[in-house]
């Protein structure tokens, strides 16, 4: 299992919320570019992005994409992304990966267009869930039924879903099993990447016991819980 750093973006800032909370906000770091390098150097394959005002209001933000792309290291990025064309110039501005989110709830067309055009290696999509409902707009809509959209997903040609647990997002009182559990159930062709809630260095046991292909850590490695290679050793068993 592979160990993803997170990078929330807010205001220009890395940032962490609470429980998807816009109000309830940690700044961590003054420079989402030199912290997704710094991961990168640390050993991390990938980082993963988040630009929060995008994934709320719908647009993403293209200064923050070219700044990223400007450091060749490799990330995927969500937030904002709503149609084919978004991700197509994300992944011009260097992405490695698009995470679709929003679209991913509500817009199945959406999603089958953007695996057609780049691939499906290139497309993440994300379920943040919330009491069994996959949510979108930066998690202030009523969403969908999870297990719906997990059918509509692997119907549009996904292979890989991040599943997040919103209850427990920054919150480091440990994975929400049941979620991976759910998603394994009902899709289990799709490669899963677990986030939301890792604390310690055994809930990274655990997800990886589960058998996940990656956890997203955020708060526990700014909040210096553990560190990347401590985390990554635990990753790899």
């Amino acid at each position: 299992m592979k160990v993803i750093p997170a990078v929330d973006v807010l205001d220009g800032k890395v940032v962490r919320l609470r429980q998807g909370r816009y109000d309830d906000v940690t700044v961590y770091a003054e420079d989402p570019a030199a912290m997704v390098a710094s991961w990168v150097e640390q050993g991390a394959d990938i980082v993963h992005v988040v630009d929060l005002a995008g994934a709320r209001d719908g647009s993403g933000d293209r200064d923050l994409w070219a700044n990223l792309g400007r450091t060749g290291q490799p990330f995927q990025l969500g937030g904002g992304i709503r149609t084919p064309e978004d991700a197509d110039g994300l992944i011009a501005a260097g992405a490695t990966r698009v995470v679709l989110g929003t679209a991913a709830v509500w817009e199945q067309g959406v999603v089958a267009a953007v695996v057609a055009a780049l691939g499906t290696d290139a497309v993440v999509a994300a379920v943040d869930v919330r009491d069994g409902r996959a949510t979108g707009a930066g998690w202030q809509d009523g969403g969908r039924d999870l297990r719906v959209v997990l059918v509509d997903l692997v119907e549009a040609g996904v292979s890989r879903v991040l599943a997040t647990g919103i209850a427990g997002d920054g919150m480091l009182t440990g994975p929400d099993t049941a979620l991976l559990d759910d998603v394994r159930t009902v899709a289990p062709e799709l490669a899963l990447i677990a986030s939301g809630g890792v604390g310690t260095l055994d809930d990274i046991a655990r997800v990886a016991d589960m058998g996940v292909e990656a956890v997203i850590v955020g708060r526990a490695l700014y909040d210096g819980r553990f560190t990347f290679a401590e985390a990554a050793r635990v990753a790899a068993g």
